[in-house]
């Protein structure tokens, strides 16, 4: 009787492990990612069971005989064992079936999402989520579904939906940047700001790098929150009957009305500008349709649009431009939907070329309230046409201080973008280079501080690779700012003064590069920089030196001439004065001239005595000095004389710990251990100090440089 209650128990247990078994792989099968990865997790739990219980047995020795006595034990350990190897059997056989579903499943899901994107890029939404949602039915947890699908729901404003779909994408992966960032977008259109926040947040959370995404994503946030709160307080002031906000409504469905004299759109603008005092005047003039003022009237929008304007028609330009100044100071949103009418956009550089100096005053005022932030300067680069712009700023410098000064602050601002540096490349060469050359060699008759401001701006744009690589290889270039150089220092007044400084920093900028055509001016353009060295403005002279010290490396004959004008005196001269950037370019223009030229050698020897002020430099915190102080040293070592004068100082000890390991530069070390090979040859005494400081196997490592040279 207890044998057949045993059987039935195991044939019960059997049933029951064969149903787990079954619900087992239809979890693993399950389209619930969730659910799936707990099965695959029981799963696997079992197996290593499986496993432990299989070693355990291998290392029990078994009585058999006991075994054998046991034979209904027997029989439901053999059953069970069975049952076992059924259960890993159907689980090995499911791995292998899901594998080869789940890859053929892979390749329909990814050819479905190829067809979503295309019709995603043709703008057929709806078949595009059609195509996802397909996709999604052959592989359940494919992210980029879910994230392609997103972004068609916000394409169809059904926000919702989106958010859902990459609520799915963080489930397959949790570091989804781009589920966070449309996530964030549909919280933002369906005015849940502090839920875009959050997921812009996350961004940066999961790569730091994306500082830049993160920054633009929170400011539309801010701008968005911004305008609602504008808008709903101006409805507010209209609700509640203020003269103020209800006139701004009538003067703008006065100045709908079709078919009127030009002259009373001029005065309705001007009137409609008036209203406008603060924020919520410029909201009720975005929320009432102000800016269709262009796009729906016919007259405002032809006057505004004449190419050769009549006195009434430049009126209208002027009153529009000091209308859309009152509605667009301060007011981001306002910023970009002017932007966005096309008769704006398109007549924008043509008011900056008109020939009436009220429209260009004013056009360049508007244009004002843009480049002096960045948002506003983002906004001009995504929707102007900036290739001409460079071209027409830059002709402003023959304008009146207030119009020259404006020009150049706009075009000084617009230099940090780097879509508008992209942009100049166009034009450079065809359009800015000539004028800009033309204006270098007429700085007599054009606003000389207009044009110091100018000439900077230049240098700057020089940051640009491609932009420098132009300009270098301008002959006309070179031989214009050769003349203003020679003007400013004939002139010298301070206007000049200013423009003598920014050409010469344009020129250093541009010896960054190297070409034949800097090879061709060189002797000019060192010839020049001599000749500013006894100048009395430290700014000036700073940067002549400055020049020299780029310009020489180009030139052995230049470097000749500048030694036989007695350079390297000066060189001293100004170095014993100190600076830092001085001394940067003045001990650079030494090592240059003593690397190939001995009377320069010779010169610095009997400059320097005792070498007083290389020993100076040598014990800077500026490596580059350093280095370039040792380099020289290690030249003028081979004038006869020159280490014996060194004898009574600390030479060995500086040059050894810079050789020794102290400077993080390789060419430091380099330099200074060849200097320090140099003097224990010339001068066999200075061993004995070395021997003393121990320094005598860097000496023995430098003795390598030495003899490669």
């Amino acid at each position: 009787m207890q044998l057949l209650v045993r059987r039935e128990k195991g044939k019960l247990n059997r049933r029951s492990r064969s149903k787990d078994a079954a619900n087992l792989v239809q979890s693993l099968n399950s389209a619930d990612p969730d659910v799936k990865e707990k099965a695959i997790a029981e799963a696997e739990k079992r197996l290593h069971e499986q496993e432990k219980s299989k070693e355990e047995e291998s290392k029990t020795v078994v009585n058999r005989t006991v075994i054998n006595t046991q034979a209904s034990v027997r029989d439901t350990a053999s059953a069970e064992a069975v049952n076992k190897d059924d259960f890993l059997a159907i689980l090995e056989a499911d791995a292998k079936e899901r594998a080869k579903r789940r890859k053929r499943n892979e390749c329909l899901a990814n050819a479905l999402k190829e067809k979503g994107n295309d019709a995603f890029r043709k703008g057929d939404y709806v078949i595009a989520i059609q195509r996802y949602t397909e996709g999604l039915e052959k592989l359940k947890d494919k992210q980029e579904l879910y994230t392609n699908r997103a972004q068609a729901y916000l394409k169809m404003h059904e926000y919702e939906k989106a958010i859902g779909d990459c609520e799915w994408a963080l489930k397959c992966n949790g570091k989804c940047i781009k589920a966070y960032f449309l996530m964030g977008k549909a919280h933002l259109a369906l005015k849940h700001y502090s839920e875009s926040r959050l997921c812009y947040e996350k961004i940066l959370q999961i790569n730091p790098q994306k500082e830049s995404l993160f920054k633009d994503c929170m400011n539309k946030v801010n701008l968005e929150e911004k305008r609602m709160k504008d808008e709903e307080r101006a409805m507010k002031e209209v609700q509640s009957g203020k003269l103020a906000a209800l006139s701004i409504k009538e003067l703008l469905q006065k100045l709908d009305r079709p078919d009127q004299n030009i002259l009373y759109y001029t005065g309705g603008i001007r009137l409609l500008t008036g209203a406008i005092k603060d924020c919520t005047g410029q909201t009720l003039f975005r929320t009432n349709n102000g800016f269709s003022i262009l796009k729906d009237n016919e007259a405002v929008r032809r006057g505004f649009c004449a190419e050769r304007k009549n006195t009434a028609e430049v009126d209208l330009s002027v009153s529009l431009l000091f209308l859309w100044q009152a509605v667009c100071a301060g007011n981001e949103e306002n910023q970009r939907l002017l932007l966005t009418c096309s008769d704006v956009n398109a007549q924008l550089p043509k008011l900056l070329s008109s020939g009436a100096p009220e429209i260009q005053k004013e056009t360049l005022a508007l244009i004002s309230l843009y480049s002096d932030n960045e948002n506003g300067r983002r906004l001009l680069v995504r929707h102007q046409d900036l290739t001409k712009w460079l071209q027409i700023l830059i002709t402003f410098v023959n304008s009146t201080d207030a119009k020259a000064s404006s020009a150049m602050n706009i075009l000084s601002a617009l230099t940090e973008e780097e879509g508008f540096k992209t942009q100049c490349r166009v034009m450079l060469s065809t359009g800015v280079l000539p004028l800009f050359t033309q204006l270098l060699t007429s700085a007599e008759l054009v606003n000389q501080a207009a044009l110091a401001h100018c000439i900077g701006i230049m240098g700057n744009l020089c940051a640009d690779a491609a932009i420098r690589m132009q300009m270098a290889e301008c002959k006309e270039c070179w031989q214009a700012c050769l003349k203003l150089v020679d003007e400013c220092y004939d002139v010298s007044t301070p206007k000049y003064q200013e423009c003598l400084f920014a050409v010469l920093g344009l020129m250093m900028n541009l010896l960054l590069e190297s070409n034949g055509i800097i090879q061709h001016f060189a002797v000019d353009i060192s010839a020049r920089c001599m000749s500013l060295l006894g100048e009395k403005d430290g700014r000036i002279v700073t940067r002549a030196i400055g020049v020299l010290s780029r310009i020489l490396p180009t030139s052995s004959s230049a470097v000749e001439e500048v030694v036989k004008g007695g350079v390297v005196k000066k060189m001293i001269k100004f170095l014993k004065a100190g600076g830092q950037i001085t001394s940067n370019y003045g001990i650079k223009t030494l090592s240059i001239c003593t690397r190939s030229n001995r009377q320069a050698q010779e010169d610095l020897v009997k400059s320097d005595k005792k070498f007083s002020v290389l020993l100076k430099l040598l014990e800077s915190e500026n490596e580059i000095i350093v280095g370039n102080a040792a380099f020289c040293l290690g030249q003028c070592l081979e004038v006869p004389g020159a280490a014996t004068s060194l004898l009574n100082s600390n030479v060995v000890m500086i040059l050894l710990k810079h050789a020794g390991g102290d400077a993080t530069r390789t060419s430091v070390q380099e330099n200074a251990a060849i200097a320090l090979g140099k003097l224990c040859v010339a001068e066999r005494r200075h061993i004995v100090q070395l021997r003393k400081l121990n320094g005598l196997a860097i000496l023995n490592s430098s003795m390598k440089y030495v003899h490669s040279i």
